[in-house]
């Protein structure tokens, strides 16, 4: 059965949708308040599990294409002391995909074209909705309506339709510290142009990971991570001085990172994340990225998971043929534990980097130490192989 499906919100989680649902032959129109794609961060770190959905839907090589590549991980400690070095090639043999580091825009921008901008809108911004046995009527803060079978609520994590959806209002819970994230440009004495280099120490964190596949204009997409009280004064003028505060004295890479990124162009972001919801459906209604799972990005699945909502969401309707409410509860049942053990893996090692247990985060530090490789990458061979497709 062809279904008329409305998705409000043109994100990541969104836009793959739209194409998944496509693909399965749906009629699809893409709705956000927005009225210009502006992704929020500089680049997204889409790990195995993601980029086997992309590819499956036709844009993999494309992504792939666009990409960093990102061969060895490494840590050292603030001082410049290394802690751990080792390939990912095991773990992209295991799993039969790399990740794939990729500017956010870029990555939008794929998903759009391949979704038809014909079938988007923005600037329209979406209030309300209403189900009766025909289906679901969205309403919109200029007055118009639109009518579909389906609607999918990936407006993010300050979702409001989502309350719509599960009756209730869902709070978001601060994890404790912030993110500047910029994208800079790859030069050997910042990091080496194939190793996601990290540096961490006082509960705080550097990151340095490839993300652009042309050799010509290599980039980092780098970022800092600082324990700080909540609502913390935000001063876009103040930044490069707010943290070479924050890193003093750290290890000259860092230094000279400080010193060229664009404050113009950085992102700040106080981390949140939502408790796991008990479902992710209402009445004619699939909740999905964001809305349906806000977490902390330090297992690097935000994205990830927002494609796997899709990629089984499209699966579900095919599979029930003409039974969207026996769809619904398919993407449910599918979803739901997943999502939620994710969560909280991801809320535990943000804890952890984070320093809200101190003994917890040296401890850490001590185990860097000794790695090599084989426990970081078995937790992430879990998280990609519990995906839908392996």
């Amino acid at each position: 059965m062809t279904l008329n499906v409305l998705v409000i919100g043109a994100g990541m989680g969104g836009l793959t949708a739209a194409l998944a649902l496509q693909k399965s032959g749906h009629r699809v129109q893409v709705v956000d308040r927005v009225p210009e794609l502006r992704p929020v961060g500089a680049a997204i770190s889409v790990w195995s599990n993601g980029v086997k959905i992309l590819k499956a839907l036709g844009v993999g090589d494309a992504i792939e294409q666009a990409s960093g590549r990102m061969d060895v991980m490494a840590y050292h400690d603030q001082d410049g002391t290394p802690l751990t070095r080792f390939s990912l090639r095991p773990l992209y043999d295991d799993v039969g995909q790399r990740a794939c580091p990729i500017a956010r825009a870029t990555l939008q921008q794929v998903l759009l074209d391949a979704v038809g901008p014909a079938n988007v809108t923005l600037g329209l911004a979406c209030v309300g909705y209403q189900v009766n046995d025909d289906g679901v009527t969205a309403e919109f803060a200029d007055g118009s309506t639109r009518r579909a079978d389906l609607i999918v609520i990936a407006d993010g994590t300050h979702s409001r339709l989502r309350e719509r959806a599960l009756g209730r209002a869902v709070a978001r819970r601060y994890c404790g510290y912030v993110n500047w994230n910029v994208r800079v440009a790859a030069t050997p004495d910042l990091a080496p142009l194939d190793q996601w280099v990290q540096y961490v120490g006082n509960r705080q964190r550097v990151s340095m990971m490839p993300m652009s596949g042309d050799p010509a204009t290599p980039e980092f997409y780098c970022f800092f991570d600082v324990p700080l009280p909540i609502d913390t004064p935000n001063d876009p003028a103040g930044y490069r001085d707010e943290l070479a505060r924050h890193f003093a004295g750290w290890a000259e890479p860092v230094q000279r990172l400080l010193e060229r990124f664009d404050p113009a162009a950085m992102a700040r972001v106080e981390i949140h994340d939502i408790e796991p919801l008990e479902t992710l459906i209402g009445e004619r209604a699939a909740i999905l990225g964001d809305a349906a799972h806000g977490m902390a990005p330090d297992l690097g699945q935000g994205g990830c998971q927002a494609m796997e909502d899709a990629w089984v969401l499209a699966r579900t309707l095919e599979d029930a043929g003409d039974d969207v409410a026996a769809a619904l509860r398919a993407y449910d049942r599918a979803r739901v534990e997943r999502v939620d053990e994710i969560v909280r893996r991801a809320r535990q090692r943000a804890d952890t980097t984070h320093g809200a247990d101190p003994a917890a985060t040296r401890a850490w530090y001590a185990e860097l130490a000794e790695e090599d490789g084989t426990r970081i990458m078995g937790g992430m061979r879990k998280t990609i192989l519990g995906g839908p497709l392996g």
